[in-house]
Formats: structure tokens, sequence, C-alpha cells
């Protein structure tokens, strides 16, 4: 089988809802262990028992992102019951405190700012901090970070801080790729496009027909890309910031 990833470990942090839980779902088909993370511990076992019930293996893990201290015990936790953590897909993220409503940056307020930067991007920095160590002294890791067409390009909607946010994990990511491609661990971003727009079809219908292949994507879109990028298949693959948009975002 292409892509097998049995016998890794895999952790997915925002994995109790949409993108996550897809990325949790298509790494345990591909014979991952999968710790789901999420910061309500419920959602993520929800998640669980959908991969359990497909005959995969996983555990709910349940810390925030943004506190190191809270973060280096859960992956300590999955350590103890799965085993040292292979594969890190950083997913959680933030669109802010009013979600992904456009505010132009000039009419932001400050305090508003904080969310989507601490979770997109500090969230990322701790969890691959966590994680790498294990990873160079075993030789074998893969990090791959959910991104946005956002962090890559201008987009006149405002969402300033959110695309701050992702486009600064993004060129960390880059970083963490080169510092460690010697020992053997990967590190890569996923800039993903559009979604459905939970809770009104009409939106997210009106989204797909500004989309080239007529849709927005799928939670299992994105897992897909995550198997081969956490692959052994992937090796060759780092540094590297892949569009996943269904061509909404073409560079």
């Amino acid at each position: 089988m292409l892509f097998d990833l049995s016998g890794k470990v895999a952790l997915v942090t925002g994995a109790g809802q949409n993108v996550g839980a897809g990325i949790a779902r298509v790494l345990a088909g591909q014979g991952a262990a999968v710790a789901v993370n999420d910061i309500r511990v419920e959602r993520a076992e929800d998640t669980v028992r959908e991969i359990t019930e497909a005959g995969g293996r996983a555990m709910a893990v349940g810390f925030d992102v943004t506190d190191y201290d809270d973060v280096a015990a859960g992956v300590a936790r999955v350590a103890a019951e799965l085993g040292p953590v292979d594969i890190l897909v950083n997913n959680a993220g933030n669109g802010g405190a009013e979600g992904m409503k456009p505010t132009k940056f000039r009419e932001s307020d400050p305090a508003s700012w904080r969310g989507p930067i601490d979770v997109n991007l500090y969230g990322v920095m701790n969890c691959s901090r966590a994680v790498i160590n294990p990873m160079v002294e075993k030789g074998w890791g893969r990090v791959v970070t959910i991104a946005s067409g956002a962090g890559v390009v201008g987009l006149n909607i405002g969402v300033s801080p959110y695309g701050g946010g992702k486009g600064g994990a993004i060129g960390f990511m880059r970083h963490l790729a080169v510092e460690n491609a010697r020992a053997g661990v990967t590190a890569n971003t996923l800039a993903i496009g559009l979604m459905p727009i939970t809770g009104d079809r009409s939106v997210t219908e009106a989204l797909a027909k500004q989309i080239p292949t007529g849709r927005t994507g799928l939670p299992e879109d994105i897992g897909y890309a995550c198997a081969y990028l956490t692959s052994n298949e992937a090796e060759w693959v780092t540094g590297q910031t892949i569009h996943v948009n269904g061509g909404s975002v073409t560079t």
C-alpha cells in the first residue's frame, strides 16, 4: 500500500471536528495510531469513536496549543499510551474572536489580533518544539502545518491578523525544514482553500461557484495530502508550501 503509516504515531491538533477530524480519519486509515487533540476533549472523543469503529487505533488528548507546558504534558501522555510522536499535523486554527467575519485592519480592535497569532503561529511553534527532538534522535519525523491561501496572497476581505498568523507559520515551517532535513525530519505546509461554511448551505454554494473545480474542499481532501506528506514516499519533499484549494489560488 502506498503511503503506509503502519507503526507510526500521529498527533493531529484541533482534530475534534471539520478538517482536523478528516485528517485524523485518513491517517488512521493508512495504519497510523492517532492522538486526536482538541481543546474540548469531548470533541476529540467523538473523532476517536469514529476511528475505532472503523477498526483504527486512536486516543483523545485535550490540551491548549497556546500553552507550551500544556502541550508538553499532552505529548507525554501520547508517548506513554501510543509511543513517541512520529507525525505531527498542526491543524488547530483560530479565525479570531468573531470567527472569519471580515474586518478591515484599520477598523480592528488590537485585542482581537492575539487569538489568530497565538493559535496559528505560537500553537504551531509550541507543538513542533514538543516533538522535534525525539524525531531528530530517532532519525525520522514528519511535521505538516495546515495554513491558508490567506497566508500567501493578500485578500481584500478583512482577515489581516489571520493571514499574518498563517503567513508566520509558513515562514517558520521553512526554517524548521532546513534545520532538520539532515536528521530525516521533513516539514511542509498545506495552504488550504475554502471549506464548507457550517450552518449555511447557500453561502457554501455561492463560494463554490468562485472555485475553478466548482466545489469547496472536503476534510478528506486535506487528509489525503497529509497522508502523502507524512509517508516514507515523501522523504524528498520538505520546506514546501503546497496549495490544496481546487484552483482558487495558483502560484
